[in-house]
């Protein structure tokens, strides 16, 4: 074990996270099942802002096989408003080829392990290594943070050649006792430590050998994506009540923004809208609201909606056997995954 791994596991025992609920704590045995869904989840996500998601999640479906067994809509229901949805369809995809092909378990074999949907290198290795204590790196955006500055690396760690070089510093660091805790202790280390903007250099048990600490580098390392405008897009969602009080949902298309999800049927303008509305429901007469409008930032664009909502409407006949859309009660809507920003704006 390198002096890396020994400082960092001595200041894991004092200063780590031990009761997330992912570990082996609150009256629950660490799994893989539970490590995999918290791994997912923590992808480009704070563990702040997971650990409620996860504790209903795995309430609802507690195990591989509960997930696998579990309809899209429950699974979709259950992410909504984690945000990033095709991580929850890449985990139950995964889940269904476990249960079709391993028995019922993930896979311990690295490689099968990292080729299931939404797996890859570095989740592999931490579940391998969280779950099993088995040697194996990962590299997710708190480790890379950690190993860019303590090794003086320049670049955006999205690179080819700087990812490269940020595995082969993982690989090496990696010791062959204690991996769970190390691994552990790494993602805290970025997480609570050396976190991206006011690092606590002081709390650091690397600092006195960091080269971007050491070189007044702390600040520009490591580099952050490079810029891109991020254009706006607007639209307009069609809300459809009938008379009692239900909304006509429509299933997105598996590609594109919230794949998958039930959401607001949805027009380039008002006079789309008009006219897309009247091809959905018989109006009678009913004139359209302006609501207040939607603001969503996704990470290529910004989305500017505007609901129009016509109200006391009646279903058109043509529509009823369509499998993409549905009338939902407000009850319904709540068993349903929906885009957070939708069903914050159909709950107000």
């Amino acid at each position: 074990m390198d002096g890396f791994a020994r400082r960092l596991l001595a200041w894991y025992d004092l200063h780590g996270r031990h009761d997330l609920p992912w570990q082996d704590t609150r009256g629950h045995r660490r799994t893989p099942y539970r490590v995999w869904v918290s791994e997912v989840m923590l992808q480009q996500t704070q563990v702040v802002t997971v650990i409620p998601y996860f504790e209903r999640f795995v309430a609802a479906l507690p195990d591989l096989p509960s997930l696998a067994a579990a309809d899209e809509d429950r699974v979709l229901a259950l992410w909504s408003g984690l945000g990033y949805y095709r991580r929850a369809r890449h985990l139950h995809a995964a889940a269904r080829v476990c249960a079709a092909q391993h028995g019922g378990d993930l896979p311990r074999d690295f490689d099968t392990l990292a080729a299931l949907p939404g797996i890859g290198r570095s989740t592999a290795g931490a579940i391998l290594a969280l779950a099993h204590d088995r040697r194996h790196a990962i590299l997710d955006g708190n480790v890379k943070r950690v190993l860019s500055r303590w090794h003086g690396m320049r670049g955006w760690p999205g690179e080819r050649v700087v990812e490269n070089a940020l595995w082969k510093h993982a690989e090496a660091h990696t010791p062959a006792a204690r991996v769970a805790d190390y691994t552990q202790a790494i993602m805290d280390l970025g997480a609570t430590v050396c976190t991206r903007g006011n690092p606590r250099c002081d709390a650091c048990p690397l600092a006195s050998d960091c080269v971007a600490l050491r070189g007044g580098l702390v600040a520009e390392i490591p580099a952050p994506r490079p810029a891109r405008a991020s254009p706006e897009r607007q639209s307009v969602f069609v809300v459809l009540r009938d008379r009692q009080d239900r909304i006509l949902l429509q299933r997105r298309p598996p590609q594109g923004i919230w794949p998958g999800l039930w959401s607001l049927p949805e027009a380039a303008d008002a006079s789309g809208a008009r006219e897309l509305a009247s091809r959905l429901a018989e109006l009678d007469g009913a004139a359209a609201a302006a609501l207040p409008e939607i603001h969503h930032a996704f990470t290529h664009f910004k989305l500017l909606a505007t609901p129009l909502e016509w109200r006391g409407v009646r279903m058109h006949p043509g529509i009823a056997d369509d499998p993409a859309l549905r009338w939902c009660s407000r009850t319904e809507i709540a068993t349903l995954g929906v885009p957070a920003p939708v069903r914050r704006m159909l709950a107000s």
